[in-house]
């Protein structure tokens, strides 16, 4: 375990080198979810009737996604690993000891932490103090704090097996991009980043039962709000824990079929 711990705290160390283009990004973030919140604003009160939510639970729910959307967004690239599966340096890493789906599995984990861990801090200690129709609120109950933190660690780890999986899929394609984008486009709308799951069309919700991306952020977020009963807390974790396993299981399972037909060629 120790050699895969290493490839985190490489990949965690080199992200937090990063800090202009995390402050970049925090403006963005900034930006968007003041826009949500507008649009949102305006539609609660047009009057458009009773709705899923409670506006201050929305708008803590746009926060909550903009703080944590490093760790959560599910369109992560790890270029090296990429590269490394099109131009034949997976050679190279096949000569290392150890399972090469836990190396690539903590290489993007270390990297999506440092990510967040630069971004999430200013983002909630702004959104605090804003005034009130845009501030994010605390938690409805400690229970609910709780079980928003154990959910979006467990969130975490889905999400990092989803990307690996992706990442792993490059063997199988000649360009990834294409199933990256495709990937993005679907489980984006699934798991949140558009609008909440509630807001969604019922046929819509019922598909997203059956798909893991509500857990990675939706559900999280919606237990700090409250618009999730804490009494589901334990519920949730199961499942994020057994999509978790499926999805990691898939993921060395092709991992190790790839590994088979892997031919590099070259001197």
């Amino acid at each position: 375990m120790s050699q895969y711990l290493t490839y985190f705290k490489i990949k965690f160390i080199s992200g937090l080198q990063y800090r202009s283009a995390a402050l970049a990004g925090l403006s963005t973030q900034f930006f968007f979810g003041l826009v949500f919140i507008m649009v949102y604003h305006a539609f609660y009160t047009s009057g458009s009737g009773k709705l899923p939510m409670e506006y201050s639970a929305l708008v803590s729910y746009i926060w909550l996604g903009q703080a944590f959307y490093a760790l959560t967004y599910l369109y992560h690239r790890e270029k090296d690993v990429i590269n490394m599966i099109k131009n034949g340096d997976v050679a190279y890493e096949l000569c290392k000891p150890g399972n090469l789906y836990l190396k690539w599995f903590f290489k993007i984990f270390g990297s999506k932490l440092s990510s967040v861990l630069l971004r999430f801090a200013p983002v909630i200690l702004v959104a605090i103090i804003l005034p009130i129709n845009f501030r994010l609120t605390s938690p409805v109950s400690l229970y609910s704090f709780i079980g928003f933190i154990l959910t979006l660690i467990l969130g975490s780890f889905l999400i990092t097996a989803i990307t690996t999986l992706l990442h792993i899929l490059t063997f199988y394609t000649i360009d990834a991009e294409g199933v990256l984008n495709f990937f993005r486009v679907i489980a984006e709308l699934f798991a949140g980043a558009i609008v909440p799951i509630p807001f969604l069309p019922k046929f819509l919700q019922t598909i997203s039962n059956y798909l893991p991306f509500q857990y990675i952020s939706d559900v999280p977020f919606r237990i700090y709000v409250g618009n999730i009963s804490s009494n589901m807390i334990l519920n949730t974790l199961l499942i994020q824990f057994i999509w978790f396993i499926i999805i990691s299981i898939i993921g060395i399972f092709l991992t190790k079929k790839a590994l088979k037909k892997v031919i590099v060629q070259g001197g």
